[in-house]
C-alpha cells in the first residue's frame, strides 16, 4: 500500500505502542518472577505466532508468499537471535527491575549505529561517533563498574541491547532481499519452534489468576505489534522514531509505582546521556537519508 505521512497520528501510535510494551514488559517482570522465563517466553511466542499466521494469511499472496524467503539460515538465524534477546530481557527485569534495565538497553540505537558500518557496509561520520561515545558513557554512569564491587548482573541489559542491536542490522540485511511480511512470519514462526523445543520442558502449572496474566502478556505483545505496524503505515519511520523513547519513561515509571523500583540520581543522568545521543545518531540519519 502506498504509504500515507500523517505525522501526528503516527506519534500518537508509537506513543501508544510504548505504552503497550512497557505494560507487557511489567507483566513479564511478574509471571518470571513466579514461574521461569522458558515458559513465559515460550507461551508469549505461541500467541506471537498465531498473530502472525493470522496477518500473513490475510496478506497478498497469503501463507505461501509470506513463507518464500531468498535466504532461509538469515532469517532463521534472525528468529532465534530476537527469542535469546527476549529471554536474556525478561530475566534481566527479575533481577535488576524495569528501571535500570531499560536505561541500559536504550542503547541499543547506538550499538545498531556502531555495527552498521562493518556489518552493512554503511558510513558511519566522527559526529555520529562522538555521539555513540558520549552515550556509552552514559551506560557507564548507570552500571558504575568503578564503584564498590560490581555486580556481573547489571551486564545483562547491555548483552540484551547487543542481541537486539544485531537483531535490527540483521533485518536491514534480510530486507534487501526479502520484503517485510516474510521477515514478519519468520520472526515469529522461527521464535515459536525454538521456544517450544527448550521451554516445554520446563512446564509448570499456573494459579487461575497468573493465567489471567499471561493472557494479558499476549494481547499486549500481539497489540504492540500491531500498533507499531500501523504506525509505520501511516508515518515515515524517522518522524516517529525518536518518540520510541517512551518505551523507557513508561516502563521506569511502572516500575516506580508498581514495583517500588528507586530511580537513582546516576540511572537518571546515565539515561539522559544515552537518549540524548540516540536523538541526535537518528537526526543524523534522517539528515543524510
Amino acid at each position: 500500500m502506498t504509504q500515507r505521512n500523517n505525522v501526528r497520528l503516527g506519534v500518537l501510535l508509537m506513543i501508544a505502542t510504548t505504552l503497550v510494551f512497557a505494560t507487557q514488559d511489567g507483566v513479564s517482570r511478574h509471571l518470571a518472577g513466579e514461574y521461569n522465563t522458558w515458559l513465559v517466553v515460550m507461551i508469549r511466542y505461541w500467541f506471537f505466532a498465531g498473530f502472525v499466521v493470522v496477518m500473513a494469511s490475510r496478506s497478498a499472496g497469503g501463507l505461501r508468499n509470506a513463507a518464500r524467503t531468498r535466504q532461509p539460515g538469515l532469517q532463521i538465524f534472525r528468529g532465534l537471535l530476537l527469542a535469546g534477546e527476549i529471554c536474556v530481557a525478561v530475566y534481566g527485569f527479575t533481577l535488576l527491575g524495569l528501571v535500570e534495565s531499560h536505561a541500559v538497553f536504550a542503547c541499543y540505537p547506538l550499538m545498531i549505529a556502531a555495527l552498521s558500518g562493518p556489518v552493512l557496509g554503511e558510513r558511519v561520520g566522527w559526529r555520529r561517533w562522538a555521539a555513540i561515545g558520549l552515550g556509552f558513557v552514559g551506560v557507564l554512569i548507570i552500571l558504575q563498574p568503578g564503584v564498590g564491587v560490581f555486580d556481573p548482573v547489571a551486564i545483562i541489559p547491555l548483552i540484551s541491547s547487543l542481541m537486539f542491536a544485531l537483531y535490527g542490522l540483521t533485518t536491514r540485511y534480510a530486507a534487501r532481499r526479502d520484503d517485510v511480511s516474510t521477515s514478519f512470519f519468520y520472526t515469529g514462526t522461527v521464535g515459536a519452534v525454538v521456544m517450544t523445543v527448550v521451554g516445554i520442558w520446563f512446564w509448570e502449572p499456573m494459579t487461575p489468576a497468573d493465567y489471567a496474566w499471561m493472557l494479558l502478556l499476549c494481547m499486549t505483545g500481539a497489540g504492540g505489534h500491531w500498533l507499531l505496524i500501523k504506525c509505520y503505515e501511516v508515518a515515515e519511520a524517522s518522524a516517529v522514531q525518536p518518540f520510541a523513547y517512551f518505551h523507557l519513561v513508561f516502563a521506569s515509571l511502572l516500575g516506580m509505582a508498581v514495583f517500588g523500583e528507586v530511580l537513582r540520581a546516576n540511572v537518571v543522568a546515565g539515561a539522559a546521556l544515552i537518549v540524548g545521543a540516540g536523538l541526535f545518531t537518528l537526526w543524523r540519519e534522517r539528515a543524510q537519508g
